[in-house]
């Protein structure tokens, strides 16, 4: 059975180019024009990914309003932001809320396209048995990879699966440094530097939220991210 897209867009020549694009690949496509269509559709079933724009008819942010109800809904549907904004506040945001990635419409089709297969890629490699540990202990962290959880010392965090990914690469090689390409491709998904960059520092702040001491995930200039043990 295909894979089902929706995409949430409100100006018609754009979402059809979305549609037709999705639908070469193979893909089945569900087209929303606003925000009260697409709550609708989703209250009915959840696609398999979301292509969301942000402004949607009269509502300027009806697109984070609902990538909020659709985290609320599935920890793991991907959620793909696609605007013509394009500033920090606004990636920041959507990526806040649980988005998984942000994208502008100046992307190609067929960079679209790759990142859209590769979020099914994690999303296939999920469903896979798991073959290695159950559980990940690094001092005070504690991954548990049946549930796709962490935990900090006995607390646990609200990580987005992309930040799980994220975390369990680094904490996987403590000491070894993984350059962002080799953080995208743990995490299972195709973005740009600034995005992980972006995913890392909202990791960090929800591990310090917790323990404001934190500083296991160190940034090595001009090479990637490390998870360094405690050395007490």
């Amino acid at each position: 059975m295909s894979r089902c897209i929706a995409i949430v867009e409100d100006e018609a020549a754009i979402r059809h180019n979305y549609a037709e694009a999705m639908s070469k690949q193979g893909y089945q496509v569900r087209a929303y024009a606003n925000r009260a269509e697409a709550e609708q559709g989703f209250s009915q079933q959840l696609p398999d990914l979301v292509l969301l724009d942000i402004g949607l008819e009269d509502e300027i942010d009806a697109g984070f309003e609902l990538c909020r109800q659709l985290r609320n809904l599935s920890d793991t549907l991907p959620i793909i932001f696609l605007s013509a904004r394009d500033s920090d506040l606004d990636t920041i945001s959507g990526l806040r809320l649980g988005a998984d990635d942000y994208l502008t419409k100046d992307i190609s089709i067929v960079n679209l396209c790759a990142r859209v297969a590769a979020f099914f890629r994690r999303l296939d490699a999920m469903q896979k048995p798991q073959v290695a540990e159950a559980e990940i202990r690094r001092g005070e962290l504690l991954l548990d990879m049946n549930r796709y959880s962490v935990s900090w010392k006995g607390q646990a965090l609200d990580l987005s699966l992309t930040e799980f990914w994220l975390v369990h690469c680094l904490a996987s090689h403590p000491g070894h440094v993984k350059s962002r390409e080799q953080l995208m491709q743990a995490a299972h998904v195709v973005v740009d530097d600034a995005t992980i960059t972006s995913h890392i520092k909202r990791m960090r702040k929800k591990f310090c939220q917790l323990d404001d001491s934190f500083d296991a995930i160190d940034s090595v200039y001009g090479m990637g991210y490390r998870w360094q043990e405690s050395k007490a």
